[in-house]
C-alpha cells in the first residue's frame, strides 16, 4: 500500500519516468542486488531521460521539417560534394551553438533540403529549437504579417529559434519589399542565432535574385559572416530514387 501511494504521489508530481522506473524495479528480481544508492540513481537517471525524450519529440513537432531525415541515413558517394568528416564535426552542433550559419547549394534534386532537414532534426535532438520555412510561404506569411499587423510577433518568434532554415532561397523572383523582410530576420539573427539556407544558385549569383542592390549587398553581407557551405553535385536523386543517397 505505502508503495502504491508513492507511485500515486510521483505521478501526480508529472514525475512519470521515476515511477516507472520504480514500478520496473518492484517486479525486477534484479533490482534487490543493487544498492539503495544505485537504485536512486537509475529511477533520477529514468525520469531525466523521459523528460528529454519528451521535449526532443515537441522540439521536432514544432519544427515541422519537411523531410524525416537523419544525417546517420546518408549513405557518401565520392562524387556527392559531402565530406563524411565534415557533416560528422557539424553534427556535434557546435556551429548552431556558436550562432554560425549554414549554406547548402546545388542543382534540384541534388537533396538540399532533405540534407537540411537532417541538420534540423540532429539539432532538435540536441535540444535545440528548429523551424522549416519553404522561401515562398515564408515571404507571403510575411506579407500576410504586414497586412493584419503580427509581423513583429512573427519576427520574434523567428528570431527566438536557435535554427531556421531558409529552404530553396531565389527559386522565385524576390522583390525589393520580400528582401527587406528577409533582411530583417537575418539580421535579428546575426551572431546571435542559426540559419540554414539551400539554394539552386552558388551564393555569388545571389545578388542577381534581389530585386535590391543596396538590400542585396547587405543580406548577402550578413548570410556570409560566419557560414559553413555545402556544395551538392552530381545525379539527380529523384532520378536514382534512392533518397537517402547524398
Amino acid at each position: 500500500m505505502m508503495m502504491q501511494h508513492t507511485l500515486e504521489r510521483l505521478n501526480s508530481l508529472r514525475l512519470h519516468g521515476m515511477a516507472t522506473a520504480l514500478e520496473q524495479q518492484l517486479t525486477s528480481t534484479h533490482a534487490n542486488d543493487l544498492s539503495f544508492e544505485e537504485r536512486i540513481s537509475f529511477i533520477v537517471d529514468s525520469e531525466f531521460t523521459s523528460r528529454e525524450s519528451k521535449k526532443i519529440t515537441r522540439l521536432l513537432q514544432g519544427a515541422k521539417l519537411k523531410e524525416n531525415a537523419m544525417l546517420e541515413d546518408v549513405i557518401y558517394k565520392n562524387r556527392s560534394g559531402l565530406d563524411k568528416q565534415y557533416v560528422a564535426s557539424l553534427s556535434l552542433c557546435d556551429w548552431i551553438k556558436n550562432h554560425h550559419n549554414l549554406i547548402i547549394t546545388g542543382a534540384t534534386g541534388n537533396g538540399k533540403t532533405w540534407l537540411a532537414c537532417a541538420f534540423a532534426q540532429q539539432a532538435c535532438r540536441n535540444l535545440l529549437s528548429a523551424s522549416y520555412n519553404w522561401t515562398p510561404t515564408l515571404l507571403k506569411e510575411l506579407e500576410v504579417a504586414h497586412l493584419d499587423g503580427s509581423f513583429r510577433k512573427l519576427l520574434n518568434q523567428l528570431t527566438k529559434l536557435d535554427l531556421v532554415i531558409i529552404d530553396d532561397f531565389g527559386i522565385k523572383p524576390i522583390s525589393a519589399s520580400a528582401a527587406h523582410d528577409l533582411l530583417e530576420i537575418i539580421d535579428a539573427r546575426v551572431n546571435k542565432k542559426s540559419l540554414i539556407i539551400t539554394s539552386q544558385y552558388p551564393v555569388e549569383n545571389w545578388h542577381s535574385l534581389i530585386g535590391d542592390d543596396t538590400i542585396a549587398d547587405a543580406l548577402l553581407d550578413r548570410v556570409a559572416h560566419n557560414s559553413h557551405r555545402i556544395k551538392l553535385t552530381g545525379e539527380s536523386l529523384r532520378k536514382r530514387k534512392r533518397p537517402l543517397e547524398i
